[in-house]
């Protein structure tokens, strides 16, 4: 197989990619197994920002976040035939977005999983934090906190900062999180919310 490279698109190809606008992930699924090779790189294209950024906030390095990116869609081409296409495709792309991080980061050691919670949720330091309510939504949208919030992102561990990212900027609902993380949902949500009191904690100290 070919490396993919995303270049901006040629004035050739646009009137096939406007026509693909309106098609939905698991449409473009079904138009590349019927042999629309042109499907399946419209599809790539479509999640090639949002899994760059996924991954990035992961792993918090900008050249390894392009190449394991890289790896994401190679794993996506490669399992493509076998995606149930009675599934949601954006959770399952995020799963393999997730699987090829922790590859990296058990193959670079790169962090101490033994840092990282536990499914039940323990964590004596956050359960004794005093704010648990979530953060208002205007403060994640707010411009003039956009380089502290990214700031503070990046401080927190992968686990937290991935649900924060996939909940706030890609719009996956808690149970899709879950489905993308083959975890329970309760899992989930108790990890954004600790993510959240982290993340409060950060800015506070970021703002002084």
């Amino acid at each position: 197989m070919s490396v993919f490279v995303f270049d901006v698109e040629s004035r050739d190809e646009k009137w096939h990619n406007d026509r693909m606008l309106g098609i939905k992930d698991n449409q473009l699924i079904e138009q590349y197994l019927r042999g629309d090779e042109k499907a399946l790189e419209f599809l790539i294209d479509r999640y090639l920002k949002s899994i760059y950024n996924f991954v990035y906030r992961y792993l918090g390095d900008a050249d390894e976040a392009q190449e394991i990116s890289q790896e994401v869609f190679v794993r996506l081409w490669r399992n493509v035939k076998t995606f149930d296409l009675s599934r949601n495709f954006k959770p399952w792309i995020f799963s393999i977005a997730k699987n090829a991080c922790l590859d990296w980061l058990k193959k670079k050691k790169a962090l101490r999983f033994s840092d990282f919670d536990k499914d039940d949720g323990t964590n004596t330091i956050v359960d004794t934090l005093v704010d648990p309510d979530p953060l208002p939504d205007e403060v994640l949208e707010r411009v003039d906190l956009k380089e502290i919030l990214s700031d503070a992102l990046n401080e927190l561990s992968p686990p937290y900062r991935a649900v924060l990212v996939l909940h706030y900027q890609e719009q996956l609902t808690f149970r899709e999180i879950a489905e993308a993380f083959n975890e329970p949902i309760d899992t989930i949500k108790s990890r954004h919310r600790r993510g959240l009191i982290k993340l409060r904690e950060l800015l506070v100290d970021f703002k002084k």
